[in-house]
């Protein structure tokens, strides 16, 4: 088996499962501290770059299926660039790569963000997309899913597509889970009122796995076991880490203009904002995604939000995240 992005959340966890049942793991690494990290873990390293169709086409060799997790996964970035190559070119090189080595199916790691669902709208794998972006990120892991499929089209590679909503669980500390987090520390009491949408890790590792057993080509499967109201989710947290805290809701206009003030603010002072138009522009848009392909046609189960969010309490606490 062949990865990209392993020491990352995904990837890391999705190892895991590959060197638990017995198979043999080759792992793309960037840099030299990657590539330790790997050897570590038992995984065969190489070296090279996600774009680089030379050096993933080197690592596919006599691999027989490979999976693309590798990804930059940021918001109020200044330029985008480095998101661009990776999510746009990688996924691209990813697919080419893979019909040189003659790996037999590549799973290509997608998100839920590019179904572009329009405002209130349950997102499906065949939703028609809004036509305009939240986010560089969405942007760009958008049109990596259009270029991985329009390469697979033209080279003849067996190529299938998963799509995880915000993947929560233990080693996962940022995106949705910063802010859970930062509720049950204290830090965090305001929020916009907006709709979330989870899937837990072993679940979306599970999805990878089964994709590449049993999904059909040039198809994308979105991963996601749950979707909430903001209040709802953290209050559940709460009920979880048995914390006594109750979560403010601010209004809609107010979180817009306090941060755009903000990220101006610390644009003039040449820092990163801590937060941002485009953030504020995702969390007030909400996300609900209709998992359920995956286990209609896949198989997969998706496991209680109690749990999910307990294991992910469980971990910050030993992890000294959370007091």
């Amino acid at each position: 088996m062949f990865v990209t992005g392993g020491t990352g959340v995904i990837g890391y966890a999705l190892i895991t499962r590959l060197l638990e049942r017995g198979d043999e793991v080759v792992a793309l690494a960037r840099s030299e501290g990657a590539a330790a990290a790997l050897a570590a873990r038992g995984v065969q390293v190489t070296r090279g770059e996600g774009y680089d169709v030379d050096a993933l086409a080197g690592g596919m060799q006599g691999c027989a299926y490979a999976y693309n997790v590798a990804g930059v996964n940021a918001l109020c970035v200044e330029d985008p660039r480095p998101m661009e190559r990776m999510n746009v070119d990688g996924a691209a090189a990813a697919v080419r790569a893979a019909a040189r080595a003659g790996v037999a199916r590549l799973v290509h790691t997608s998100s839920a963000a590019t179904i572009g669902e329009p405002p209130g709208t349950v997102g499906t794998e065949q939703t028609v997309h809004r036509g305009w972006y939240l986010s560089t990120y969405e942007r760009t892991k958008a049109e990596g899913e259009r270029a991985a499929l329009a390469a697979a089209r033209e080279v003849g590679q067996d190529t299938v597509l998963v799509n995880p909503s915000s993947v929560q669980g233990p080693g996962r500390a940022g995106g949705t889970g910063r802010f859970l987090l930062a509720f049950l520390d204290g830090r965090l009491r305001l929020f916009v009122p907006t709709t979330i949408s989870l899937v837990d890790i072993d679940d979306c590792i599970t999805g990878h796995l089964l994709a590449c057993e049993r999904g059909t080509s040039g198809e994308r499967y979105l991963l996601n076991g749950m979707t909430l109201p903001i209040e709802r989710a953290l209050t559940l947290a709460a009920e979880v880490a048995g914390v006594q805290a109750r979560p403010r809701l601010v209004p809609r206009g107010l979180a817009t203009v306090a941060a755009s003030a903000v990220e101006h603010a610390f644009r003039l002072a040449r820092r990163q904002p801590p937060v941002c138009r485009e953030m504020v522009h995702t969390l007030l848009h909400g996300h609900r995604y209709d998992g359920s392909r995956a286990e209609r046609e896949l198989g997969l189960r998706y496991t209680d939000p109690r749990e999910t969010i307990g294991k992910t309490v469980a971990w910050a606490r030993a992890e000294g995240l959370i007091g």
